[in-house]
């Protein structure tokens, strides 16, 4: 069972300092490269064709917390402070992975967005951190949710 904090009615999802060794291994299992599955050939009278989509929950990949902007540091030790945040009713409140690039959960709510400043953006920019329930599960998109990279913080 997972311990939830409620701050200004944003569910913030625990955070710890520490990666255990359940962490480690489900951030191993999330870094990987495109999944490939093709649909069975389908036979016509001129030729046979086969259809290949990608698997968008594979395609997730890491990047090192060194590499993340400096902005994007600010967002996680905020969200590891719990707070405040420079967006309120936008900062924490919940990402439904309707795209579907991060790994599916059963939870509705697993997931919880906040905004990666982006200097002389007008707007909130493109930029986010989405984190899940699990210790430093925290990832990184650039583009408004089309990529995902999960942030490894031990480099």
């Amino acid at each position: 069972m997972s311990t939830r904090v409620i701050l200004d009615g944003m569910r913030i999802p625990p955070r710890i300092t520490k990666i255990g060794a359940a962490g480690a291994l489900a951030s191993a299992l999330l870094i990987g490269g495109t999944a490939v599955a093709a649909t069975p050939a389908v036979a016509t009278t001129h030729v046979a064709t086969a259809h290949v989509r990608t698997v968008h929950a594979n395609d997730v990949g890491s990047v090192c917390y060194s590499q993340l902007p400096s902005q994007a540091h600010d967002t996680l030790s905020l969200i590891d402070q719990g707070g405040p945040f420079p967006y309120p009713g936008k900062d924490g409140s919940v990402f439904t992975n309707t795209e579907g690039v991060l790994p599916a959960q059963s939870a509705s709510d697993y997931y919880h967005e906040y905004t990666v400043i982006t200097p002389g953006a007008p707007t909130r920019g493109a930029r986010r951190i989405v984190t899940g329930e699990q210790p430093q599960e925290d990832y990184y998109t650039a583009d408004h949710y089309k990529t995902f990279n999960l942030v490894d913080r031990s480099c």
